[in-house]
């Protein structure tokens, strides 16, 4: 990538990036794989500037019929995340597959002041590595989803989201003995040690739950509390 190229994708990014809304943010993806792409284009989405970064020419070319911005370079390499203007952006998210660059793309992003790094870890090794050398977060796709699924496969559950390790957050069906009653007659806290957020009747959206909501047939309901416990109340009959 020549300096007239970075320099011209530099430029479109911060004039995006200041004729948005100030939730705006210039954020840098790494990889441009199957989950470095996802994230890339769901971030565009979300209305944010993309720059997205491969060392694979083939890759970049594809990456860049869908997300705005895209460019080779080796992310390994100080000085060629120095020509990206790396150090410049709010978050980056590194979405390499292979250890060994993972590892160094982490190290030089945090050499360059990024305050804000997510990381991508294969293995539980991988993982570990990435949090000693720096990440700020890290995320195993396949063992967090696989986590989530095993929570899904029994019970009333509809959606499982670990929040904090040992800590849950559940959208699942309430139990049939406990339709008809108002929260605060159930006392759910006392009773399981689960606090209900949120309600959703048929055909209508979330709502906060309040002491007087009732919970009735075909409501959907969104709980939170220790895993075990949310666990145990989703199996309720």
């Amino acid at each position: 990538m020549d300096d007239m190229q970075t320099q011209s994708v530099l430029r479109r990014l911060r004039s995006g990036g200041r004729s948005k809304a100030a939730a705006t943010e210039d954020i840098l993806v790494l990889g441009l794989g199957r989950f470095g792409m996802a994230i890339a284009d769901e971030l565009r989405k979300m209305g944010h500037e993309v720059l997205g970064v491969d060392a694979d020419a083939q890759v970049v070319q594809r990456a860049a019929r869908v997300i705005t911005h895209a460019v080779q370079a080796d992310t390994t390499d100080v000085d060629a995340l120095s020509q990206i203007g790396a150090g410049e952006f709010s978050h980056a998210v590194v979405a390499i597959g292979d250890i060994e660059a993972s590892v160094l793309t982490v190290i030089r992003l945090i050499d360059l002041g990024l305050y804000s790094i997510w990381a991508k870890a294969a293995t539980a090794d991988h993982r570990r590595i990435l949090e000693r050398v720096g990440a700020h977060h890290v995320v195993q796709p396949e063992q967090d989803m696989g986590e989530r699924l095993a929570h899904l496969v029994t019970g009333r559950m509809i959606d499982y989201l670990e929040i904090d390790p040992g800590f849950a957050l559940v959208e699942t069906e309430p139990p049939q003995a406990l339709l008809g009653q108002s929260l605060s007659s159930l006392r759910l806290r006392d009773e399981f040690g689960i606090t209900v957020v949120c309600v959703k009747s048929p055909g209508e959206s979330f709502t906060y739950a309040r002491p007087d909501t009732t919970l009735e047939p075909g409501d959907i309901i969104l709980i939170a509390g220790p895993s075990t416990a949310v666990a145990a109340f989703s199996n309720e009959e």
